[in-house]
């Protein structure tokens, strides 16, 4: 294998259209960290990891800075050693937060490139599961000004009448009784047999609060109660998920393998949502998910599908791709050439070699930022 030249990154900053409401913050653009891994004989893989409105330099910083110097003149196929060689040399600054985005984006990247360069779709170089689809949930349920429990629940049934069996919406940010209601009209709208997942975005911070929003709720069979409280809050996770019938979901922003196995050994989530591009790459959502399967506990990744796919596909205890169809919400699809195809609520797997996407020319001159330094938007390292 031909050794790694130049490891590259940019940033890129796309608004939303319209700004969105979760239980306990407000999103009014997200910013992408983009990264491309050069081999010396032209092959490339792609990773990227992502900030919520602000921030997307500090994870710049860290691929250029910290982590890439690491990378070049090395085998890509020894991935593993460069995985523990990144953690080892940014053990001080690192281990969660923006330095490890930054590794999950170099370590997707490295996964990207080696499937690439034989040729093969990312989920078959990994060791596949299954070889044509997986299913996905419709996402959405989010708050928006003047939003009625009639929108709400045409948007979620709008989901089910595509084919989806699985739903999620929003919690968290109303009065008990209101969000009931709110829950009340979804299940109402999809009928009985699809299946309704619930977010609670870190709504609450005591046992006492979030039983009095989950137990009215239990009679609508959720699917699963996410993020009930602050991540870090892990006994609070494991009283709620002893307490309430639903099960409980989390993860979605824990990075690296002893703090998901904090979270099984407590018994404190049924549902992992480990996400490939925060929680220290493919590798790391790999030793995660093997350590839930040990647990007889299913990952569901969050967000991201155009990573995931490849990931549940090939993971024997992984269930649902979340997905969202448009750009109002995770505006990623703007910066990619090609998008999965959506098929009676399942994706179908994609047959281009490695992740089946490459970054969209025309849409980073549009919203790469040029303020951060190196030639054009693109900062290099050799």
């Amino acid at each position: 294998m031909p050794k790694i030249e130049a490891v590259e990154a940019c940033v890129a900053r796309v608004p939303l259209d319209q700004p969105i409401l979760f239980s306990t913050r407000r999103v009014t653009a997200r910013e992408y960290c983009l990264v491309r891994i050069r081999a010396s004989d032209g092959t490339y893989g792609i990773g990227y990891c992502y900030a919520v409105n602000t921030a997307g330099k500090l994870l710049l910083d860290a691929v250029v800075d910290a982590l890439a110097p690491r990378l070049v003149g090395q085998d890509s196929h020894r991935v593993e050693g460069l995985w523990q060689e990144m953690y080892q040399d940014t053990l001080l600054l690192g281990r969660v937060g923006a330095v490890t985005r930054a590794m999950s984006a170099l370590d997707t990247a490295l996964w990207d490139l080696n499937a690439r360069s034989v040729g093969l779709p990312l989920y078959r170089y990994l060791g596949a599961t299954v070889l044509d689809r997986v299913p996905c949930y419709g996402s959405g349920g989010y708050y928006w000004p003047g939003k009625s429990n009639a929108d709400l629940a045409a948007e979620m049934r709008a989901f089910a009448d595509q084919g989806y069996r699985a739903v999620k919406m929003k919690v968290g940010r109303l009065s008990p009784r209101e969000e009931t209601a709110r829950v009340r009209a979804v299940r109402d709208a999809i009928g009985p047999d699809v299946e309704l997942m619930l977010d609670a975005n870190n709504a609450w911070r005591d046992l006492p609060t979030a039983l009095r929003y989950t137990r009215p709720i239990e009679e609508f069979e959720p699917g699963w109660i996410e993020e009930p409280f602050l991540p870090d809050d892990i006994d609070n996770h494991a009283r709620l998920a002893r307490t309430t019938s639903i099960p409980v979901a989390t993860g979605e922003i824990e990075a690296g393998r002893w703090r998901f196995k904090e979270l099984l050994e407590k018994e404190a989530a049924a549902i992992l949502q480990t996400d490939a591009t925060v929680c220290g790459g493919i590798t790391e959502w790999r030793r995660i998910a093997a350590t839930a399967a040990s647990f007889g506990v299913t990952v569901s990744p969050h967000a991201w599908h155009d990573i995931h796919v490849h990931l549940v596909a090939s993971t024997p205890n992984a269930s649902y791709v979340e997905f969202m169809p448009d750009d109002h919400i995770v505006n990623f699809r703007r910066l990619i050439d090609r998008q999965l195809v959506l098929d009676k609520g399942d994706l179908l797997l994609p047959d281009g070699p490695g992740l089946g996407f490459d970054f969209d020319t025309d849409a980073l001159s549009r919203y790469g930022a040029k303020d951060l330094g190196g030639e054009g938007i693109w900062r290099s390292v050799r």
